[in-house]
């Protein structure tokens, strides 16, 4: 029989998650008792995806802000930091600058500009033009920002940054000196203590600053192992980090291969179904208004079974429709459409067929727009149809 639904992404609504839970039954039962109660059938090959958050709760993955301090101090000696390229972000940032601050005499902030690494803006675009200012090669003090651009707050959160940054660090009884450049290398005219606190460039960055004799670190080398018994990971450090309380973050989640697995084959055993299973944290998706990109985290995924791997093995309908198929219509045209998927290389590179991107990348995008991160209390998503084509039927 013909199927009219293609892919379904559904939210699902799960316990509170706390510490010491057990995730793999947790996400186990929900899904389970989801189906049953819905009266929806879990199919092969649907998806079962958790948030990041769920999994590093679930641990106790968190770290305070003494915590951070300490591990600054250890690495720098609680003298200058210059720290480089960090998100304007309460959520992501603001306990982490806190810990750094806590730990060192004074630290230097090179933010980058017109945005952040993630998408949110500084500065208009438009604005620079009609300054002058050439981003790629301009650096400004924060007396000369201030004189062009005045007190510019984000257009959703109504945040001047620099001036949040700037209090924040002041109030754990740091100095404070901010700057603007897109170079790496200008924060080296202020000290050779580096914090890269970039996401996806800091290899290429710690690199650049090393090359210079530079003591550089990365965030995803702080708190990349325990102090005092806290939280870590070993991977990404304070990479993905979010915030707890006033004095805590909670760290990306660390271990979670097991966890995808365990799910897989408790749902296999309870159903017969061969489900994927990840978990997921940022998707990536630009916010045409506020110009947000996302990707605040260092993977989408950090884990996932292996049916998930690779990229989608997709052709393009409407290309085939608008040039192979041209001069068909009706039965004839679905006909052959349907012929041309059943009969398709195994690997379409070369061929017409979708962007490529990493199936974790898509799926985990999904999810996120699905699940939220406010209060719509669904942070386990089922999808189904995903791996579907137009010649799937039931």
């Amino acid at each position: 029989m013909e199927r009219f639904f293609g892919t379904v992404s559904r939210g699902v609504r799960a316990p509170i998650i706390k510490q010491g839970d057990d995730i793999v039954k947790i996400v186990t039962d929900t899904i389970l008792n989801a189906s049953k109660g819905e009266g929806v059938e879990i199919r092969d090959k649907d998806v079962i995806a958790m948030t990041e958050a769920i999994v590093a709760r679930a641990q106790g993955n968190y770290v305070s802000v003494q915590d951070i301090a300490t591990d600054i101090k250890n690495k720098f000696g609680g003298e200058t930091v210059g720290i480089i390229s960090p998100i304007l972000s309460r959520n992501r940032f603001s306990i982490c600058l806190k810990g750094i601050a806590n730990g060192a005499k004074k630290v230097v902030v090179m933010l980058s500009y017109p945005s952040d690494e993630v998408g949110n803006h500084l500065i208009d675009l438009d604005l620079l033009d009609e300054k002058g200012i050439n981003p790629y090669s301009d650096v400004l003090t924060e007396e000369q920002y201030r004189e062009l651009f005045g007190y510019k707050t984000h257009k959703f959160t109504g945040i001047d940054y620099v001036q949040y940054y700037r209090d924040l660090i002041t109030q754990c009884g740091a100095e404070c000196e901010i700057v603007f450049s897109n170079n790496p290398k200008t924060i080296l005219s202020y000290t050779k203590n580096v914090l890269c606190c970039d996401i996806h460039t800091r290899a290429r960055t710690k690199r650049l600053l090393k090359q210079e004799g530079a003591l550089v670190y990365g965030l995803d080398e702080v708190m990349s192992s325990p102090i005092n018994g806290s939280g870590y990971n070993e991977y990404y450090g304070l990479l993905g980090s979010n915030k707890a309380t006033e004095d805590t973050i909670k760290l990306f989640p660390r271990d979670c291969q097991p966890i995808v697995d365990a799910i897989k084959k408790n749902i296999f055993q309870a159903t017969g179904k061969n489900v994927e299973v990840m978990v997921y944290g940022d998707g990536a998706f630009k916010d045409p208004v506020g110009k947000i990109w996302e990707l605040a985290d260092p993977v989408v995924s950090p884990a996932y079974t292996n049916g998930l791997d690779g990229t989608p093995n997709e052709l393009k309908l409407k290309y085939l429709a608008d040039n192979d198929f041209k001069d068909l219509k009706g039965e004839e045209l679905k006909t052959a459409i349907k012929n041309r998927i059943s009969n398709k290389d195994l690997s379409v590179a070369g061929q017409m067929g979708t962007t490529p991107r990493q199936l974790t990348d898509l799926i985990g995008s999904l999810c996120d727009l699905t699940s939220g991160s406010g209060d719509k209390g669904t942070p386990i998503i089922w999808i189904s149809g995903y791996f579907d084509n137009y010649t799937t039927e039931y």
